[in-house]
């Protein structure tokens, strides 16, 4: 991708999609592009993990943290910024977001993302006694947002290499 595109990429979807991974991935390949965690910012900023937040504050204290930190960041260019996977619920941050970014979905099955996170302790929203049926449900009430990003790219059984791939075509597609 071109450097003077200044364009960010934004990279949405469900816990387990691959956001964390496939964007830490893309900063090695563009070395012109910062590498923006808005989960990790949240926790920088706040000297609390999320689960921490969530157990103190609350989710609506939380989405506000998220809300905020995504303006921010989305003032700058060449970033290459990874959500959690409900901050494309709100629809000043899908705004905010695609003003300035090309946003790709990472999409995968409940059944895939189960098995990706399933040893996980630390997402929220998914301690729970049946966390695949919670994945089952946020799909269903977020997919809908999710749809409204640029491009879908679907991560079932795929290499990491041809996800990044599907990604970077996209992008030059996406500039000409």
């Amino acid at each position: 991708m071109e450097a003077e595109n200044n364009k960010n990429i934004v990279l949405i979807g469900m816990p387990g999609a691959g956001k964390t991974y496939i964007s830490n991935k893309l900063a090695k390949l563009l070395v012109h592009f910062s590498h923006v965690d808005i989960d990790k910012k949240i926790e920088i900023d706040t000297g609390m993990t999320i689960s921490e937040i969530f157990e103190t504050h609350g989710e609506k204290y939380f989405r506000m943290l998220e809300s905020k930190a995504i303006k921010e960041v989305s003032k700058y260019q060449n970033q290459i910024i990874s959500l959690g996977g409900g901050a494309f619920e709100n629809p000043d941050n899908i705004q905010t977001l695609k003003y300035n970014g090309i946003v790709f979905y990472l999409k995968a099955s409940v059944d895939e993302l189960f098995e990706r996170i399933k040893n996980e302790t630390h997402r929220p929203l998914l301690n729970c006694d049946s966390p695949k049926d919670a994945l089952r449900r946020l799909m269903r009430k977020r997919e809908k947002n999710y749809l409204k990003a640029h491009f879908t790219i679907d991560t079932n059984k795929k290499q990491a290499y041809t996800i990044l791939n599907d990604i970077l075509s996209e992008c030059e597609n996406y500039v000409k």
